[in-house]
C-alpha cells in the first residue's frame, strides 16, 4: 500500500487503480489472518520452551489459553479455504423483509437488521443504508445493506432463507408466546469488474417523496428513486439519501447485483447442479430458528449447529453458524 502511495502515476487510471485496490484487500483477508496465526503459534513455541527451562507449571492455563486462540485462528482460516465459490469473495446486499403478522415480524426484522449491523461491525466490515421502510408502529418493512468488504458474500450466502422467531411478544398485553418470520436475500455485490448489460429503454424509473417514521418527510423533494427492470421483473428501490442522484446510483447497484444473481442461478441450471446448491426460500422453509421462550436457543436446521447463547447470536456473534454452514457446504460437494 505504501508503495503505491509512493506512486502518484498510479492514480492516473482510476478505475484500473479500484481495481487493483480491491485485489490487494482480497489477498489481506488471507495474509492478515495467517501471519496472524503464524505469530501466535511462535508466542506459544516461546512460552512452552521458557516453562521448560524453568521447570515450573505456573504458565499452564495461560498456555491452555494461547492453544485455544491459536486453535480458533485455524478453524477460522480453515473455513475461509471454504470460500471456493465463483462469487465467493464478493461484497453482499443484504436484504431484510417482514413475513405475515404486521407489527410482530417487522420488529423480529429490525432485531435482524441489527443483528447483521453488529456481525459487520465486529469484522470491521463497511457498510451502508441503501433502503429503509419504517414499520407503522415499530420494526421495519424492508431494509437493504450494502457491504463493501472482501468475502462478506461468501460468508453471508448462508444467511439467505426464512428467519424464525419464538418469544413472549412485548405487543401482546396477556403475554402470550408468538412465532414470527422474516425472509433474508443475500446477493454478490457487482462493482464494475464485471460487465451487466442494462438496456436503460427496459427500465422505468419513478420517483417519489421519501417517508420517515410515522409518516413525516424525511425531505420536501422527490428524492426517493424506484427503478423496474421491466424484461425481468425486479423492483428496487433506495430512499436513504436527500440527492435524488445519489439514491438512483444506489438502486443501479441493487438491480447490478440482483440482474447478476440472476445470470448466474441460469447458468447454475445449465450445469444442472441448482437444485443441489440452493435452498428454497418459502414460508414453510425456515433455515434457521431463535427461541427466547421457554428456554434460549438457536439452531440451524441445515447444519443442526445450535446454541443455547441466543442473546450472543443476536448480537451479531454469527461466525460459528457461517463457519458451519461452510462445512456442511463442503462436505455436500464432496459427496455429490
Amino acid at each position: 500500500m505504501e508503495a503505491l502511495q509512493a506512486a502518484p502515476e498510479f492514480w492516473n487510471n482510476q478505475e484500473e487503480a479500484t481495481r487493483v485496490l480491491r485485489k490487494v484487500q482480497s489477498l489481506k483477508q488471507w495474509l492478515v489472518p495467517l501471519a496472524a496465526a503464524t505469530e501466535k503459534a511462535e508466542e506459544l513455541q516461546l512460552m512452552v520452551e521458557m516453562m521448560q527451562e524453568e521447570g515450573e507449571a505456573d504458565d499452564s492455563g495461560e498456555i491452555a489459553t494461547a492453544v485455544s486462540e491459536l486453535e480458533r485462528s485455524v478453524e477460522k482460516l480453515d473455513s475461509q479455504f471454504l470460500l471456493s465459490g465463483e462469487d465467493d469473495e464478493r461484497g453482499a446486499v443484504l436484504e431484510i423483509h417482514p413475513g405475515a403478522g404486521g407489527t410482530e415480524s417487522q420488529d423480529w426484522a429490525q432485531m435482524l437488521l441489527r443483528m447483521y449491523t453488529r456481525f459487520l461491525e465486529r469484522n470491521d466490515w463497511k457498510s451502508k443504508t441503501l433502503d429503509l421502510q419504517a414499520g407503522d408502529e415499530a420494526g421495519i418493512k424492508s431494509a437493504v445493506l450494502e457491504i463493501d468488504a472482501p468475502f462478506a458474500y461468501g460468508y453471508l450466502k448462508s444467511e439467505s432463507g426464512v428467519h424464525r422467531l419464538v418469544r413472549i411478544s412485548p405487543f401482546d398485553s396477556q403475554s402470550r408466546r408468538h412465532t414470527s418470520f422474516a425472509s433474508v436475500f443475500v446477493y454478490p455485490l457487482v462493482n464494475d469488474d464485471v460487465e451487466v448489460e442494462i438496456d436503460t429503454s427496459d427500465l422505468r424509473i419513478d420517483t417519489y417523496r421519501a417517508q420517515g417514521a410515522g409518516g413525516q418527510h424525511v425531505n420536501k423533494t422527490d428524492s426517493a428513486i424506484r427503478i423496474t427492470h421491466e424484461p425481468s421483473g425486479i423492483v428496487v428501490q433506495c430512499q436513504s439519501e436527500r440527492s435524488q442522484h445519489r439514491n438512483r446510483e444506489s438502486a443501479m447497484t441493487m438491480l447490478r447485483a440482483k440482474l447478476y444473481l440472476k445470470v448466474m442461478e441460469e447458468r447454475q441450471k445449465e450445469r444442472d447442479a441448482i437444485e443441489a446448491e440452493k435452498m428454497e426460500i418459502a414460508w414453510g422453509s425456515q433455515i434457521r430458528s431463535y427461541v427466547l421462550q421457554p428456554y434460549t436457543k438457536v439452531k440451524d436446521h441445515r447444519t443442526d449447529h445450535e446454541t443455547g447463547n441466543a442473546t450472543a447470536v443476536l448480537d451479531g456473534d454469527l461466525d460459528q453458524f457461517t463457519e458451519a454452514y461452510l462445512r456442511w457446504m463442503g462436505a455436500r460437494r464432496k459427496n455429490n
